[in-house]
């Protein structure tokens, strides 16, 4: 079982990192805080949930079940808030579990909003996946950003029915992940079959060439917030 995920034993994460949280992070007491005036005074927010109020989500973590709740959950609350104004996610992650990452793939298809997702740092695995998932024309990346896509990883242990089980799970999700990529990024099922069976690595300028991204943003000011229209 990849990275002792006791709950995930097919998984879409590149292990040279390992982070820990469920939200982007600083240590204690470190966390910006934004305080803004009104009428009623002052009033403190952390620095995500302010971002939340611009329409902003942030995946900056390895992908699990809570990890997932919250994106989703985020997702839904802005669509509802304005179905029409564009959802945007910062990712800098390497990945997790393939079925959390894919709730937050379908909830990115259903919710009425164009969501623009934005490369900073990594995108790896399914960091990657949910990075070309984003709406046409609005996929975006950093110009020192790295992606990363590759195969799921997975590992069974048990009678020998309970590990052709899993096998199989397995193998169908590969499947499902390569024929979903292959549709965002236009290459042959056949191309991200072998491209994705070990880990590949690609600047912004290749992803767009492969067709995981759309442009390479110099400043955030040209495309990273300002991205409606």
């Amino acid at each position: 079982m990849i990275d002792a995920r006791h709950h995930h034993p097919i998984q879409n994460r590149w292990r040279g990192i390992s982070p820990v949280s469920a939200m982007p992070s600083a240590s204690p007491g470190v966390l910006p805080t934004v305080v803004e005036q009104s009428g009623r005074g002052e009033r403190a927010f952390d620095i995500y949930s302010r971002l939340l109020r611009e329409r902003i989500i942030f995946l900056g973590t390895g992908i699990d079940d809570q990890v997932a709740d919250a994106l989703v959950a985020q997702l839904l609350f802005l669509e509802a808030e304005d179905p029409e104004k564009d959802i945007q996610i910062y990712i800098n992650s390497p990945g997790g579990s393939v079925t959390a990452g894919l709730a937050i793939y379908d909830t990115m298809q259903q919710v009425a909003p164009d969501v623009v997702t934005i490369c900073y740092g990594l995108a790896a695995s399914m960091g990657a996946f949910l990075l070309s998932g984003g709406c046409k024309g609005k996929r975006l990346a950093l110009p020192n950003a790295r992606i990363m896509i590759h195969q799921p990883l997975g590992g069974a242990q048990g009678q020998a029915v309970d590990i052709e089980i899993q096998a199989q799970e397995i193998l169908f999700l590969k499947d499902t992940l390569n024929g979903l990529m292959a549709e965002h990024t236009g290459q042959p099922l056949e191309k991200i079959a072998e491209d994705t069976d070990r880990d590949y690595f690609l600047s912004p300028a290749e992803a767009v060439e492969y067709g995981l991204i759309d442009r390479v943003v110099d400043s955030l000011a040209d495309g990273g917030i300002v991205t409606e229209g």
